[in-house]
């Protein structure tokens, strides 16, 4: 009855929302929006063979391996598939995430612009020169990606032949499609958040990764199914209860990737009465929200990014006469399945969520904050008392976020391993794609919700309310 009753709650949040005139307008100028984003994604760049590079990839899908796809596999999974068709969105929205990245590293760093966050104005400033960085970074990108696809048996096993004609022309017209593309997707995501509803570029890289469920779905059910169903008589049958096992599986994932986006640990937080001027501020009470999961997603993206290249470099070692079974074998110790590569995952998961925090996560200045306001944290002195519970409390906080993070980074290796379930099934049991999915998804429903919430409607979930993530 309580399922029945969350059920008819969300088909009447929905129909709710398109009461609402301007919610309406915005739920449909997203929806064309990210439809053209997909087009995007199948526009190819001229002069590329893209059917070459999208058998190959077909042929390690029918394989079920994912060993000669690694870090390029996923990049494509962020990109929707772009990047296997060498569409103009082969770079994706990566290049303006990486701008962004960068900046918010160096912003603590940087005197200039850590001044420039604090001043009024300072943050259109600061994408400003994000989206500079980003077309830089796409001209740099585009070129490296053009050699790639020129030769790509030097990063792709088994792969041979080349997927265009070399020459100045060539790269020339790769670099511009490809930042074309990128600054279209970017420009496309902003004109989301002003316009639409939710945050456009996570909309964009969430549209690309659940582009990935209609080819996941026909191989879930010729992997379950019986296979006088599926009527192929290749198809590997696994069992009807063991798709279920995973259904349930699944649904758990999500249930702690929602638990745990949305947890925070709530530090109270008193206000003494004050005097400015003629006005006199009574005191009260709140609390400072810090989330368990602070980094995001982003330890796993680091992660996966520098495991990619000891494993390159050891394979194009190999080739070398006299040294290959040498820099093969070890090139093994760096792929999917091997115990060595899941331990050193996890050590570098657990390093980058500390430090994230230990570079966006300034307790100092919280604690001036604090100091200069009148506020304090009951039994705790202000000034670097305060500014030392507050890193102790985020380490602590950090160690179980991070710990999640490593579950669910592993979770769809290993059943891809003992299953041997292909990695565009296993990717929606964990990992990147379901962290970006769950917490985008959330996100918009709060944007919804608050819309819903001041027209007096109501919302999706019991007492109207969907929690925020800050």
């Amino acid at each position: 009855m309580a399922k029945d009753n969350a059920i008819t709650r969300m088909i009447t949040g929905f129909r709710n929302c398109f009461k609402i005139p301007e919610l309406r307008e915005r739920i449909i100028f997203t929806l064309l929006v990210l439809a053209v984003c997909r087009l995007i994604a199948w526009v190819p760049i001229p002069g590329l063979d893209g059917v070459m590079l999208q058998d190959y990839f077909d042929g390690l899908r029918e394989k079920q391996s994912e060993d000669g796809i690694g870090f390029l596999g996923i990049y494509s999974m962020f990109t929707g598939g772009a990047w296997e068709r060498c569409s103009i969105g082969g770079l994706g929205i990566m290049p303006y995430i990486s701008a962004t990245i960068i900046l918010q590293l160096m912003t603590p760093i940087i005197p200039r612009l850590s001044r420039l966050s604090r001043e009024e104005g300072g943050r259109v400033k600061i994408m400003q020169i994000g989206r500079v960085m980003t077309l830089f970074l796409c001209l740099g990108q585009g070129y490296v990606m053009s050699l790639g696809w020129l030769n790509p048996g030097t990063v792709l096993q088994g792969f041979e032949g080349s997927l265009a004609d070399g020459g100045i022309g060539y790269h020339l017209q790769t670099m511009m499609a490809l930042t074309c593309g990128t600054m279209l997707l970017m420009w496309l995501g902003e004109q989301i958040t002003e316009r639409g509803i939710g945050n456009g570029v996570s909309l964009v890289i969430t549209i690309g990764i659940v582009a990935d469920l209609p080819r996941a779905l026909p191989m879930v059910w010729e992997m379950f199914a019986p296979q006088d169903w599926t009527g192929a008589d290749d198809a590997v049958n696994r069992g009807i209860f063991e798709g279920i096992g995973l259904v349930a599986l699944l649904w758990f994932v999500v249930m702690g990737v929602v638990a745990v986006t949305q947890a925070q640990r709530k530090i109270p937080v008193q206000h003494a009465q004050r005097a400015v001027g003629r006005k006199v501020y009574a005191g009260g009470s709140s609390f400072m929200p810090l989330r368990v999961n602070y980094s995001g997603v982003m330890p796993l993206i680091f992660a996966q990014a520098i495991l990619m290249f000891p494993g390159m470099v050891l394979r194009s070692l190999g080739s070398i006469e006299g040294y290959e079974q040498i820099f093969l074998s070890a090139a093994t110790w760096f792929e999917a399945g091997h115990p060595f590569y899941y331990f050193t995952y996890a050590l570098m998961i657990m390093f980058f969520a500390y430090f994230w925090v230990a570079t966006t996560f300034n307790e100092i200045e919280i604690a001036d904050n604090l100091k200069k306001n009148g506020g304090y944290i009951p039994g705790v002195r202000p000034g670097k008392a305060t500014s030392d519970f507050l890193q102790k409390t985020m380490s602590r906080i950090t160690f179980a976020g991070a710990t999640f993070l490593v579950i669910v980074a592993i979770i769809p290796m290993l059943l891809g391993d003992a299953l041997g379930i292909p990695f565009q099934v296993s990717q929606f049991f964990g990992g990147t794609s379901i962290l970006i999915a769950v917490g985008v998804t959330l996100d918009t429903m709060r944007q919804m919700e608050s819309y819903l919430l001041m027209r007096h409607y109501d919302g999706f979930l019991r007492k109207g309310r969907v929690r925020g993530r800050f």
